[in-house]
């Protein structure tokens, strides 16, 4: 059978390669003039290409397309992940949070064995625009540069609309609308998040560890615990890169960081009190940066509505008060999220309702496919949207007809 695939980026690799095991005649267009330039900047050019751990933990952090892609990442597992790039030759390591990367800490590698060793029997066409894909009696017709391609089978492994400067313009959303699927709303996911603040460009490049961020989304209550940083407009970090997912479709956001997650604030009151009695001729911003990065002492005063300067024998009760609830539930005046182009991953795309989750075939155009972030799925940091474009490719492959 002869096969189209537009895009190879991850998944759009995957399954061409083992297609062409199967016999099957593959072209991969691929629009820039090499392979896999998503894959090259992934986990800051060193590849976290899976997430060692079982199914279930790994649907826990799936955002989007739970139900949808359980079959799929059990049909090939991240342990499958493993043992198929060692049989590729790939040197590979595991480390904190179950995170795979090559041994060499280079994406090139990843990218190196996908492309020479598993698409060996692949071709491939590069700075190959494709324009338009039409049905034409049984066939499909690529229109790529201005030339006609004729196949009997089409599998768009595009990506989504994030970092379009690797390709990723969304073109694969145009042929799904083309066909008469529904596109997803499309929103940044993974990404920094935008504040009203004006304190924010004080703390451009702050970084706090062990910290809590809190959200209230729509009513909901949700919080992640770990790193975050302060950018030029608002914060980012891992923990905000997780929130932003979490959300990036709500109409009502509020949130805040509580800097001290393992003081109850009664504990925290005692050991202010304690630091108090210990230093009663200083002044409060003294003591704030005894719990503080400075940066943030400085403007964390203000923020709370109190006197740097106050000596800490003429602070009230109250205003004790006042600090503990600022330092557990220091409130950000949330502005939105960064966009498209600066998130890791899109969250919205193809309708997964119309898509097959054995095959990743369309249900509307028979002998059409997709894969990977053009689907509406998306997933947390950590190699989890790796190993679905994997899975859904591998899926793709071993139900292919």
């Amino acid at each position: 059978m002869r096969v189209a695939v537009i895009g190879a980026g991850a998944s759009g690799l995957f399954v061409s390669g083992l297609l062409a095991k199967q016999g099957h005649d593959v072209v991969v267009f691929e629009k820039n003039d090499k392979v896999g330039k998503k894959l090259f900047i992934t986990g800051k050019g060193r590849c976290n290409f899976t997430n060692v751990c079982p199914v279930e933990e790994f649907l826990k952090n799936v955002v989007r397309g739970q139900k949808f892609l359980k079959g799929a990442l059990y049909n090939f597992d991240s342990n499958m992940c493993l043992d198929f790039f060692a049989s590729l030759g790939l040197k590979y390591k595991v480390e904190r949070g179950n995170r795979a990367f090559p041994e060499s800490d280079k994406s090139s590698d990843v990218i190196r064995v996908l492309k020479d060793v598993h698409c060996k029997n692949v071709e491939f066409v590069f700075d190959s625009e494709v324009s338009s894909v039409y049905r034409a009696n049984e066939n499909f017709v690529v229109v790529s540069n201005g030339k006609k391609n004729d196949f009997d089978r089409v599998i768009v492994a595009t990506g989504g609309k994030s970092y379009q400067s690797t390709g990723s313009t969304g073109f694969g959303y145009k042929v799904a609308k083309e066909f008469g699927h529904n596109i997803v709303e499309c929103v940044p996911a993974l990404c920094p998040i935008k504040l009203k603040d004006k304190f924010v460009k004080d703390l451009q490049g702050v970084s706090l560890k062990n910290v809590s961020l809190k959200a209230e989304c729509d009513g909901k209550k949700l919080e992640e615990f770990g790193e975050m940083l302060f950018t030029d407009a608002g914060i980012s970090g891992p923990i905000v890169l997780t929130m932003s997912s979490l959300i990036n479709r709500g109409k009502d956001v509020k949130l805040c960081i509580d800097f001290k997650p393992a003081l109850s604030e009664k504990q925290l009151d005692l050991r202010l009190l304690r630091d108090f009695e210990e230093n009663k001729n200083k002044d409060l911003k003294t003591i704030l940066k005894g719990l503080l990065p400075k940066a943030v002492a400085d403007i964390f005063p203000r923020a709370v509505m109190l006197d740097e300067t106050k000596k800490i024998h003429d602070i009230t009760k109250a205003e004790r008060e006042k600090i503990v609830s600022g330092l557990k539930n220091f409130a950000l005046k949330y502005d939105g999220l960064y966009d498209l182009n600066s998130a890791i991953v899109t969250s919205g795309g193809v309708d997964i309702t119309q898509i097959n989750p054995k095959t990743f075939e369309s249900k509307i155009a028979n002998g059409l496919y997709f894969l990977g972030e053009v689907l509406d799925v998306d997933a947390l940091t950590g190699g989890f949207s790796l190993q679905i474009a994997w899975a859904t490719a591998y899926s793709c492959a071993k139900n292919f007809v």
